[in-house]
């Protein structure tokens, strides 16, 4: 499901709109599970844009987590700040 990027301009409007937003998704000590990815994947449909709580102190794991989830749900990391991650996914339009 490959994106077209987004510019600059882009992330910085998606990172004030993002300001407001809590986490809906929690991953724990179990780190990124088939569960954890489906939720995000189900976030992602509903919202666009979504708060990830990471838990963890070692920076370099979080980092390892968000790219992760960023190819298993096709997302953009949008802003990565302490453990929390901002990502992005748009909508696909469909006709029914």
């Amino acid at each position: 499901m490959a994106t077209e990027k987004l510019s600059s301009k882009d992330k910085m409007a998606l990172k004030a709109r993002a300001h407001q937003l809590h986490a809906v998704v929690l991953i724990g000590q179990h780190g990124l599970t088939a569960e954890v990815i489906a939720e995000t994947n189900r976030n992602l449909e509903a919202h666009e844009l979504i708060k990830v709580q990471v838990a963890g102190d070692e920076r370099a794991h979080r980092i390892a987590i968000a790219e992760a989830l960023c190819t298993a749900t096709g997302a953009e990391l949008i802003q990565h700040i302490g453990k929390q991650l901002v990502l992005y996914r748009r909508k696909v339009e469909t006709t029914e």
